[in-house]
This record gives structure tokens, C-alpha cells and sequence, in this order.
């Protein structure tokens, strides 16, 4: 299964994108063709989790998508809505192991981490630790 975090990085900026496009009205809207990437694929997975027929998360991703459409230029209650949809997807999607799983495989895959060169150091995910690639420095 994949992160769910990882996933919902990707997963909350296109449903939130499909709903400041559309408002509310992006769950029964058919698509429409001079919609941006990002915007179809919100819209598809925001589709997808309200015609799975799980009624109680439909109904907290459909508030969730009300309240931000609802909420105009106000960056503030952006952020806030914004992050109750994120709540509402992330349960949907640790219910839902298939779903997450469809999701990923809708979603670009991340570069590998590369490096070249010397001394090039490529870090694949977090790194919580010192890395130095400068002569005679003290090992830490």
C-alpha cells in the first residue's frame, strides 16, 4: 500500500484545484474539455470516492467540498478547508487500501534522487542526519 501521506500531498492539490474550478458542483459535473491536468484529475478522484457508495464518507468529502468552494479569496480558510479535506481523504483512503492504490497508480511518479559528479550526494527521502562532502572534516 503506499504512503498515504505521500499520497494525499499529491491527491488534495488536484481535488482542491477541481472544486475552486468548478465549486461544488464538481461532483456531478461532466468533464469538461478546456479543463487543466490537475483540475480532471481532482475531479476524478473526487468522482471515484463519492460513487464508491461508503455514505458516511461521502457525505464528509462532500462538505468538505462544499466548504471550500465556499470560501472565496480568504487564504487563511483556504488553508483551513484545505486541510479538512485532507483529513476527510486521508480517512477515506486508510478505509479504502484498493482506493489508495488506484490513486497512486493516476498519479506521476517522483524523479528518482540523482546525483553526479564528485562529491554529489542524492538523498532519496528525509535525511535526518549530517551529510558533508568537504575534505578533512570531522566525522559527526
Amino acid at each position: 500500500m503506499p504512503e498515504i501521506d505521500a499520497l494525499l500531498n499529491q491527491v488534495v492539490p488536484a481535488a482542491e484545484a477541481a472544486v475552486l474550478a468548478y465549486g461544488a458542483g464538481v461532483l456531478s459535473r461532466v468533464q469538461d474539455e478546456t479543463a487543466g491536468a490537475t483540475v480532471r484529475l481532482g475531479q476524478r478522484i473526487l468522482t471515484r470516492i463519492t460513487s464508491r457508495g461508503a455514505e458516511a464518507e461521502v457525505d464528509a468529502v462532500r462538505e468538505a467540498v462544499q466548504r471550500i468552494a465556499e470560501v472565496g479569496e480568504d487564504e487563511d480558510m483556504r488553508s483551513l478547508r484545505r486541510a479538512e479535506l485532507r483529513i476527510v481523504l486521508r480517512d477515506v483512503l486508510r478505509n479504502s487500501p484498493d482506493l489508495a492504490a488506484e490513486f497512486s497508480a493516476l498519479l506521476p511518479q517522483p524523479p528518482a534522487a540523482h546525483a553526479s559528479g564528485p562529491r554529489s550526494v542524492a538523498v532519496g527521502g528525509d535525511n535526518h542526519g549530517t551529510i558533508s562532502t568537504g575534505d578533512g572534516l570531522p566525522p559527526r
